[in-house]
């Protein structure tokens, strides 16, 4: 059955987070605190020219929406030159710990919902630019977005889905023609960049922080209205709300946390700034902004500047992390629930559900059926086997991918293998290799034990283990190139990470160890808030 797309000016726009919620009609886009109040509803600032550089035909199909020309009317509503008839844009207000530290008011200070959309599947798609500038939770800042930060957010949200990680999604990198004054890295030398609008896609982009600000405002009403909205609109399978359905609400954000956090880890991703602002209330990774890989195995390495000298979000603190933004979360729900003790349930399968899905995921990296302690331990020691030799952690199980059919039939010459394997997959030129090569002996004799063939071990290994993956250094020239007006290395990426399982011989480059130049070369090796 063929199915009718139509371009984003034709569709048809629902609104229920303003019509059912309280909020504020904003008479300007002046910063100020917003009390009582869940959104304001203001409008995109225009641009002076939107013109589309990037498109997810994939995103776009789930929404039943047509790929625009490069300037026509649905590319002014991308860039936030249009408003249809059935928008009605708002800005949420949220609050949120930043590094640990309460901040008070946050909000959304450069990103406006148009509305929800009904896509193929029936479900209802929050339709959000961000870029498109100042709301009353600008703060200091101007609500506009760089060219640089826009495409890496608009590139990761994709790869991240075709990853099979739970993420909200990216439709259209549109330019707007204008310039955005930006100090990347805080230094004191700020630069004009070339701005974007990027348009994110998801059930719903409401946040812990928003559940946040109103407990520590006292609006108790707009509390329970707001996890009444919540959960009837984005988990009615639990039934309606009432104190037992808020505990088990809980239940389901720790566990939705839960799986996404050890995808997270499965892939080696660093998110670099977990704020409880930005984490999603259903599970999906949310604002991409100082990201990363980890490329040498390094549990205290984050991407992001801010964060060098407390690496609160670093790569291994990020399980510990989620777990205290949701203690964070549970006590902005405690003014609903007399008995606060049963939100200790929650935390306690938030820790269950991480570690059972944490292993699961890496006994399928490794090709492994979990049977004894012997796996449990494999799992375990890797790691740190992986630090002290700085292998890539993309690159070897990828390899080992290919390796294990070979060891799982046959146990001769290993040593000469590992060595060629550590060699191809490390970046220290003469790597501390004893007690990986140990680990590696141990694993080819638990994978002889295995039931399966070799063919369907390599097999499932490969259609777990991504080839590709959006490294920094791979983002950096795609961003390199369309500042220059060049997209070719944009789409060519673009269409690389929609199917990061396979091999792709034509772009073997795109799979490769990080270059020594990019080691240090700032936006491949650090980045920063700025954006």
């Amino acid at each position: 059955m063929s199915i009718t797309l139509r371009p984003i000016d034709h569709a048809i726009f629902r609104n229920t987070f303003v019509d059912e919620l309280r909020g504020e009609i904003a008479p300007d886009k002046r910063p100020r605190p917003v009390p009582g109040a869940c959104y304001s509803r203001v409008g995109p600032t225009s641009v002076s020219n939107p013109h589309l550089l990037a498109w997810s035909d994939d995103c776009a199909a789930l929404l039943g929406l047509s790929r625009p020309a490069e300037r026509d009317a649905a590319v002014e509503v991308l860039g936030g030159n249009r408003v249809t008839d059935s928008m009605k844009p708002f800005a949420a207000r949220y609050g949120g710990h930043q590094f640990g530290n309460w901040a008070g008011q946050l909000g959304d200070g450069r990103a406006l919902s148009l509305g929800e959309i009904e896509g193929q599947d029936g479900a209802w798609w929050e339709i959000q630019l961000k870029g498109a500038g100042p709301t009353p939770y600008s703060r200091r800042a101007d609500g506009r977005a760089v060219l640089r930060s826009s495409l890496r957010e608009f590139l990761c949200s994709e790869a991240m889905h075709w990853l099979g990680v739970p993420t909200t999604r990216a439709l259209s990198l549109v330019g707007t023609g204008d310039t955005v004054v930006r100090d990347m890295f805080y230094s004191g030398d700020p630069q004009a960049e070339q701005g974007a609008v990027v348009t994110r896609v998801a059930p719903s982009f409401i946040r812990f922080g928003n559940f946040q600000i109103m407990a520590a405002q006292g609006e108790l009403d707009n509390l329970r209205d707001l996890a009444n909205y919540t959960i009837h609109h984005h988990f009615p399978e639990l039934g309606q709300p009432s104190e037992a359905v808020y505990v088990a609400w809980f239940e389901e954000i720790c566990r939705r946390t839960a799986i996404m956090i050890s995808h997270w880890m499965n892939v080696g991703f660093v998110h670099g700034v977990m704020n409880t602002d930005n984490m999603s209330i259903l599970g999906l990774t949310i604002d991409y902004g100082p990201y990363g890989w980890l490329e040498p195995y390094e549990p205290d390495w984050t991407p992001n500047t801010t964060d060098f000298g407390q690496r609160r979000y670093a790569f291994g603190q990020q399980p510990r992390v989620a777990m205290w933004n949701l203690m964070m979360l549970a006590h902005a729900l405690t003014p609903m629930i007399a008995d606060v003790e049963a939100l200790k349930g929650g935390l306690e399968l938030y820790r269950v559900t991480f570690n059972e899905s944490h292993e699961e995921k890496m006994l399928r990296k490794l090709g492994l059926t979990a049977q004894s302690e012997a796996d449990a331990a494999l799992v375990e020691e890797l790691p740190s086997c992986l630090e002290e030799a700085e292998i890539d952690m993309t690159l070897f199980f990828r390899q080992i991918s290919h390796l294990a059919a070979t060891l799982a039939s046959e146990s001769g010459s290993e040593a000469a293998l590992f060595g060629e394997f550590i060699a191809a997959t490390s970046y220290a030129a003469s790597p501390e290799t004893q007690r990986l090569e140990e680990w590696l002996h141990r694993y080819a004799r638990r994978l002889r034990e295995e039931s399966e063939d070799a063919g369907s071990i390599r097999a499932t290994m490969l259609s777990v283990n991504p080839k590709y993956v959006l490294r920094n250094w791979l983002a950096q020239g795609a961003i390199e190139g369309a500042q220059a007006g060049d997209l070719s290395a944009l789409h060519r990426l673009m269409g690389v990470l929609q199917t990061p399982f396979d091999e792709h011989p034509k772009h073997e480059e795109l799979a490769q160890k990080r270059p020594e130049w990019a080691r240090t070369k700032a936006g491949c090796a650090t980045l920063s808030c700025s954006s």
